[in-house]
């Protein structure tokens, strides 16, 4: 199994054999039940669809009731396909939890980051701004965005305002700290994106699959 669906629940401290202080995101990771297997034989690609945080059957269309019924499962209300490793025995039904992640040192985190709204250049792309003083009468706009009389128009991806935030981001080679299979949690040396709550999707690092280091 290649990854889990998880939930952000906040960040802490945790210190490491040699005494040195880590922060590290902790996560909700799982447990997710296998809400349908997909196949080279019936889709044309090997896959399983996960399902994570129960809901009522009332907030679940009929067709996507019927696969949940169809697997002997609860309605999820998250679902999300991951590939499978060479192996992998999971049918619908199944219950897949932190522990597939007990030997692997370094995850890939997709989240989506926090909502800041319509914001400046200098908030969105940090730019400097003009001069508070001496008369400056343009102290935190976007200052000059034309050109001279050729090409006399605003080049494409001018960093302008602009909403800021709520976008999807993945961050990569996170390494893993430690797990704790009792509470379904795994801890991440570093941030993932998005608030405290926000939906996460896991998955083994692909740049460092395998290293320890």
């Amino acid at each position: 199994m290649q990854g889990l669906i998880g939930k952000k629940l906040g960040m802490t401290q945790v210190y490491d054999d040699a005494g040195r202080r880590l922060p590290v995101t902790v996560i909700e990771a799982g447990p997710c039940v296998v809400v349908q297997r997909k196949t080279k034989e019936t889709d044309g690609y090997q896959s399983v669809q996960l399902g994570f945080v129960e809901t009522r059957e009332s907030r679940v269309t009929k067709p996507r009731m019927g696969a949940f019924k169809k697997a002997n499962a609860a309605p999820q209300k998250i679902l999300r396909e991951f590939a499978v490793d060479e192996g992998d025995e999971q049918q619908a039904g199944d219950t897949v939890s932190v522990n597939i992640f007990e030997d692997v040192p370094f995850v890939d985190i997709v989240g989506t980051t926090k909502g800041r709204g319509f914001a400046g250049v200098m908030k969105r792309h940090n730019m400097a701004g003009g001069r508070m003083t001496h008369g400056g009468h343009s102290k935190r706009r976007v200052g000059s965005i034309g050109q001279c009389s050729y090409p006399a128009r605003v080049a494409k991806n001018q960093r302008m305002p602009g909403h800021m935030g709520n976008i999807r981001v993945t961050t990569q080679n996170l390494r893993v700290v430690g797990i704790r299979p009792d509470d379904n949690v795994l801890l991440v040396h570093g941030a993932v994106p998005g608030a405290t709550g926000g939906i996460l999707f896991i998955k083994k690092a692909i740049k460092k699959a395998g290293k320890a280091s």
